[in-house]
């Protein structure tokens, strides 16, 4: 007989019928059964108890019984996360980061080829990747490959080595060692990737547009935000889309901010090509008429639009124009960031938002009548299923709490209000846009694959080691 050694009761389990009180069973780490929240579960036979026909074991039955404020929803899945480790590990490395995650929730990360040094464009690169995060990773982590001239003609080695697909730049990237493509190489990057079937990842912004939007720079957020016009993501999504009809290759719009850029993509999914899109807890939780000048912890390429723009997002989200939401996590050191006096031009582009990517969803989402049910797919179903996670030999694999999934769980007080202080982050540098924001939702306890990575109680002792994923 199989017994669990894990049993979550909670008066609110999120599963493929909406909430319902139950209990979770779970067994080296898989879910094995949700039965009635009251339901009688026998636990393995105690090794003293032990009969000649009934052999000792050494497993033990643990249970957790929420509080009546708390739901049990699957742990998110961030395909969108600069760790930045070997190389820039002052940054962020994977230690910091995965402890980030688990603290938000977050049971799965992929990670971007840059900024780590050297980026992941080989396969020595890759082992490399793997090597850094080892038994460092709180949890579970895979990998995303780069794309740049150097390697074209040579993706499908990394591919067959396991990254979930290939990211791309249209401008440059802000590190020398990611150069951008051209439309010619995008092509010919999209008829590779196509003949093996993979995934082309593209950050969409056009370099002639932000050529010619080059501006002073400056303290000023508006200033900033000409700079990177709507029409940079416009552009860029439209060849991205001619490139995707003509070679076939599947296509993912990062960072989406523009809602100018959704009728393109509607008619693209519309006749039929495979093309998705993300956009990111900033976009929908800030808005430009909410950032003072001088803030350059706000600073994103593409950047944070104003709130006519945010609620096109909400409605892109809503009518499934834009599949899914990632945190695009990407930190630096606090002098990157902050030590350029206000100057947009200057400091460097990026958010540290992956512990608070949850509650940051969940608090603009809610005001909006959004259900937690519609958040947790767009942060974790979807997500599994892009990355091909989401079933596995006939499982239902990550991103849903049912019998046979992995048991990659979040206890979460959806109601439970506080105030970020960045300086009590996990992340390495203690920066954020959030930092002072009043957010609803908070994660109080984390499993992966049925043992605890994070609780609001301690910090876990013997805190297991998540796996890493390939394709």
């Amino acid at each position: 007989m199989t017994y669990p050694d894990l049993v979550i009761r909670s008066e609110r389990v999120l599963t493929a019928q909406g909430f319902i009180p139950a209990a979770v069973c779970v067994t080296n780490g898989v879910i094995t059964a949700i039965l009635p929240i009251d339901a009688v579960i026998e636990g393995p036979p105690r090794a003293d108890a032990a009969t000649p026909d009934q052999a000792p074991t050494a497993i033990t039955l643990r249970e957790e019984r929420l509080a009546p404020d708390a739901v049990l929803i699957p742990g998110l899945v961030d395909t969108h996360v600069h760790v930045n480790e070997p190389g820039r590990t002052e940054w962020e490395g994977f230690a910091s980061a995965t402890l980030a995650a688990a603290a938000g929730g977050v049971t799965t990360i992929i990670d971007m080829p840059l900024n780590s040094i050297p980026p992941t464009v080989s396969v020595t690169a890759l082992e490399r990747k793997r090597q850094a995060a080892g038994a460092k990773a709180s949890v579970h982590v895979g990998f995303w490959g780069g794309a740049i001239p150097a390697n074209l003609g040579k993706l499908h080695e990394l591919s067959d080595a396991g990254v979930f697909g290939f990211k791309v730049f249209l401008s440059p990237s802000g590190v020398d060692e990611f150069p951008n493509l051209s439309l010619t190489e995008l092509e010919a990057a999209a008829v590779e990737i196509a003949v093996f079937g993979g995934q082309l990842l593209v950050h969409a912004e056009d370099p002639q547009v932000l050529d010619g939007s080059v501006n002073g720079g400056g303290d000023g957020y508006r200033d900033f935000v000409a700079s990177r016009p709507p029409e940079a993501e416009t552009t860029a999504i439209e060849q991205v889309i001619e490139v995707v009809r003509r070679t076939g290759v599947r296509a993912h719009i990062l960072h989406l901010s523009s809602g100018k850029s959704l009728p393109l993509l509607r008619a693209a999914k519309g006749a039929g090509l495979p093309i998705t899109a993300e956009t990111c807890p900033h976009y929908l939780y800030f808005s430009a008429e909410c950032i003072p000048d001088g803030a350059t912890s706000y600073k994103c390429c593409p950047p944070i639009r104003d709130e006519a723009n945010r609620a096109l997002l909400w409605a892109g989200l809503g009518d499934g124009t834009i599949d899914f939401i990632a945190s695009d996590h990407s930190p630096a050191t606090r002098e990157l960031k902050l030590g350029h006096g206000g100057d947009f031009g200057l400091a460097w582009g990026g958010i540290s938002g992956l512990q608070l990517s949850l509650a940051a969803v969940w608090s603009a989402g809610r005001a909006r009548g959004v259900g937690l049910e519609q958040v947790v797919e767009w942060m974790s179903t979807v997500p599994a299923r892009f990355l091909g996670l989401a079933g596995r030999d006939g499982l239902a694999g990550k991103g849903a709490i049912a019998v046979g999934a992995d048991a990659d769980l979040v206890a979460f007080a959806p109601a439970e209000d506080f105030l970020v202080d960045a300086e009590s982050l996990r992340h390495k540098n203690k920066v954020s846009a959030f930092d002072g924001a009043l957010l609803v939702g908070r994660v109080r306890t984390t499993w992966l694959a049925g043992r605890e990575v994070f609780s609001v109680h301690d910090d876990v002792a013997g805190r297991p080691t998540g796996a890493l994923l390939a394709r």
